[in-house]
């Protein structure tokens, strides 16, 4: 029998969310005609093409070919050739003596690709242009080309702790962007506004493959297969992503849960979009799909902790979730009994669809309740904190906030998709990758702050880091925000290093972990991406899922 819709009462806090915007009616009216194995098979003909027109570049200009390749979502399509390109490009780096500007430009291009690929190379390749007499210093001359010191910002971002060229490096550039800003062009100006907002490196390279395309398009000197091969490309990828979205469109209507439960986001759409920058590639349709199935789930347990339960509520049902088992769950208020019944039922479809996939005989089910177990945890004491109006120490709130941000939820499902070998060797690759883990964790915590505590100190809600740091400190919020900014850019180092550290087999895991750090970036930049659907959200789904590019 289907139970009574749970509602907000008088007793109950809201939040006011916006209601879905994205119907199950119009998500399974999308099609799209690049399903058809007609332009398969025309994207291979020219993948073929732009292999034979690779192979015949010089090595002078590779940096620049990699660099395009990327941009315009051609990464996975022509990998192998971007690691040939990338091994290429160690060689010349070596071989170059000189410092005049136009090496400089080449030379940061190099770094930034070469570590974004995992490649460990020296910052002290840049130790001849930056100080008292190179071309990059305090007093730079303003002839100096801002294209070629964007360059340098751009990899000044991919520094470890410990590279003072490449923070000095960082510094200088940005100052001297800053200073320059009114003398650009307004092509320039915008893209330097919007890489000194965000660098390349922290940004979701798929979000931009739209406009990255129309610009090549733009281009005197484009290549005019390699832009058809862009489009088409985007095409199917952006069709496999719709037949997904669909089959999870299905599933959440089936599961016959959000109706029953009036006080969270319905973000389904969102949601699927945020697995699509961590995981675009075809070859990934069950990791988007686990990951979808976990975020939507992370949006209702959040809810549930900081608007709807009471501490006893809540600290009920953490215990259940911890057992894992109904002895409680009749103490619990219809809808939390609806929110644990579909969260057991999930965690379980997750566990089985991962399993036969990877044709596993272990059951993995016990690593998702622990991380289940571990979020709610961290909920509740954010929940114990706002109940009993007790603002933490900003230490004490990120030891909870790093596991509350859902990042190790988040880390476990692409590990479990993208993981070979038994139970054992699961937990120690996890082991393995706990600071990456942490570090990642800990930058989606603080971004989520950066984005939503303005409306959350509004509605009262547990502390952030931001009001924490504001409180222990005695400063004023500007203050907080800036000291935030400083956590993340040393987190942001840690991360770099593991990104160098890790070994190729590994490349993949680290890579999709570092993602879920960039979607976090876009969806928090201008507020709470979430709960706010009518804003760049939802142009980004509209670009990114629903509209193809014109061939």
């Amino acid at each position: 029998m289907k139970c009574q819709p749970c509602s907000v009462t008088n007793e109950r806090r809201s939040a006011n969310y916006k209601p879905n915007i994205w119907s199950y009616d119009f998500v399974q009216s999308l099609t799209s005609e690049f399903t058809k194995a007609t332009h398969k098979e025309r994207a291979e003909k020219l993948k073929n093409e732009i292999m034979h027109i690779f192979s015949r570049e010089p090595g002078f200009s590779k940096p620049y070919i990699v660099e395009t390749i990327t941009n315009l979502g051609l990464s996975n399509v022509l990998h192998k050739e971007i690691m040939d390109a990338l091994e290429s490009i160690t060689i010349d780096l070596n071989n170059n003596v000189g410092f005049e500007e136009d090496i400089l430009s080449d030379t940061a291009l190099s770094f930034r690709l070469l570590r974004q690929y995992g490649y460990n190379i020296s910052q002290d390749i840049f130790a001849g242009f930056i100080g008292e007499t190179g071309l990059l210093n305090e007093r730079m001359d303003s002839k100096i080309d801002p294209r070629r010191v964007l360059e340098i910002y751009e990899a000044s971002h991919l520094a470890v702790d410990g590279e003072e060229i490449m923070e000095k490096a960082r510094a200088i550039s940005s100052l001297y962007l800053m200073d320059s800003y009114l003398d650009m062009d307004d092509k320039l100006a915008k893209q330097v506004s919007s890489t000194l907002r965000i660098p390349c490196h922290r940004k979701v390279q798929w979000f931009d493959v739209k406009k990255q395309i129309h610009a090549y398009e733009q281009e005197d000197n484009k290549n005019v297969i390699l832009l058809e091969l862009a489009k088409l490309n985007f095409n199917i990828v952006q069709a496999t992503h719709l037949e997904d979205l669909k089959e999870l469109s299905r599933w959440w209507k089936n599961l016959g849960f959000i109706e029953n439960i009036t006080f969270t986001r319905d973000r389904l759409v969102e949601s699927f979009l945020w697995t699509v920058g961590v995981a675009c590639e075809p070859q990934h349709g069950l990791l988007r799909k686990c990951l979808t199935k976990v975020v939507t789930f992370v949006l209702v347990l959040d809810d549930t902790y900081d608007i709807y339960g009471s501490l006893d509520e809540l600290m009920c049902f953490t215990r259940i979730v911890e057992r894992w088992d109904y002895q409680e769950v009749d103490q619990l208020p219809e809808c939390m009994k609806i929110c644990f019944q579909a969260l057991v039922t999930t965690t379980s479809e997750i566990a089985d669809d991962i399993q036969k996939e990877k044709g596993w005989n272990d059951d993995i089910s016990h690593f998702l309740r622990m991380a289940w177990a571990d979020f709610c945890k961290a909920l509740l004491m954010e929940a114990w904190w706002y109940k009993k109006r007790h603002v933490p120490s900003l230490q004490d709130y990120l030891k909870s906030a790093w596991i509350s941000s859902s990042g190790p939820l988040l880390s476990l499902i692409c590990l479990l998709c993208t993981a070979d070998g038994n139970s054992k060797e699961l937990e120690d690759k996890w082991e393995d990758n706990e600071d990456l883990i942490f570090y990642t964790s800990l930058i989606i915590r603080l971004l989520n702050d950066q984005g939503t505590s303005a409306v959350e100190l509004e509605r009262g809600d547990a502390p952030s880091s931001i009001l924490c740091y504001m409180a222990e400190a005695s400063v004023t919020e500007e203050i907080a925000t800036e000291h935030m900014k400083d956590i993340i850019n040393s987190a942001w180092r840690k991360i770099n290093m593991e990104l160098q550290s890790a070994s190729i087999h590994e490349q993949k895991f680290v890579n999709l972990v570092i993602n879920t750090v960039r979607v976090c970036h876009f969806i928090y930049q201008k507020g709470d991406g979430f709960s706010v659907q009518d804003g760049d959200t939802k142009k980004k789904i509209k670009r990114l899922l629903v509209e193809p590019i014109q061939l």
